[in-house]
């Protein structure tokens, strides 16, 4: 369970709409320990009421049958938001398919969410440089959208061609959250960040040739960008960045439980 949800339980106990037996029975159905032993991994299951986010398995490094079976144990346990699987390799995103068929699986971003996606809740949008950011840029998107944000994308539009990305101001100004994505010189942060005040997380790709240093370059022009407000996560941290952008979003537009506890709390 995450916070939400707690929240909803209680509410409906103060409010006599659920016995304390029930109530009891509903929360010792997930673990109370806040951690499941599987041998080989410890798994967190109280992440989600901590932070209100899902916990995540780093695929890479483990074998197919380690993902699906941390995976398969999140997906038993009581709650609405899905088990995800980021940075996935083909052997084990082969495997997750066939084990769980109704799985969300995007190829490009290298990630799998099981189990039902929440309510999306405020606006990410992620503006990528060049399709060869792709990958990233599809990490990052994916992982906000299962964080519980709303998730647009604008794709293709590098300095290279300056015209593509202020003719997407107005797109740009509606979101909750922007997260930029670029490799090459890391350009396109500092550009977005002087179009739009809206809070910008920056995304450096390894993407370029020679001199890029395998984003060395794009990482440090996006941490001197003379744009204020741009934070930048690590090269081609797509889901560091994603998860940001969905907690700003999330927290623009709380769900009316939350923000109607908060309003009578402050009374």
């Amino acid at each position: 369970m995450d916070r939400t949800e707690v929240e909803a339980l209680l509410q409906q106990v103060a409010s006599g709409g659920l016995a304390v037996e029930a109530a009891l029975e509903q929360l010792a159905a997930g673990p109370m320990s806040g951690a499941a032993d599987l041998g080989f991994a410890r798994i967190d299951t109280h992440r989600g009421l901590r932070t209100g986010d899902p916990e995540v398995v780093y695929a890479a490094g483990k074998t197919p049958e380690q993902t699906a079976a941390i995976l398969r144990e999140l997906a038993n346990r009581s709650g609405s938001r899905p088990a995800i699987a980021t940075r996935v390799p083909d052997d084990t995103m082969a495997l997750l398919a066939e084990a769980f068929p109704d799985a969300l699986v995007d190829a490009t971003a290298r990630a799998v969410a099981v189990g039902p996606l929440p309510e999306p809740s405020g606006t990410v949008c992620v503006v990528s440089a060049g399709t060869s950011d792709a990958p990233v840029a599809a990490e990052a998107a994916f992982v906000a959208r299962a964080f519980g944000a709303g998730v647009q994308r604008i794709d293709d539009v590098g300095v290279a061609g300056l015209h593509r990305v202020t003719s997407t101001r107005s797109q740009l100004e509606r979101a909750d959250c922007l997260i930029v994505v670029a490799g090459m010189e890391g350009a396109l942060p500092s550009v977005v960040g002087g179009l739009t005040g809206v809070p910008l997380v920056a995304v450096p790709t390894s993407v370029g040739y020679g001199a890029s240093y395998g984003g060395l370059a794009a990482l440090l022009a996006m941490l001197n960008s003379c744009a204020p407000g741009v934070v930048v996560c690590n090269i081609d941290n797509g889901f560091g960045a994603g998860v940001f952008a969905a907690r700003v979003a999330r927290r623009a537009h709380p769900p009316a439980l939350h923000s109607a506890t908060t309003a009578a709390s402050a009374q």
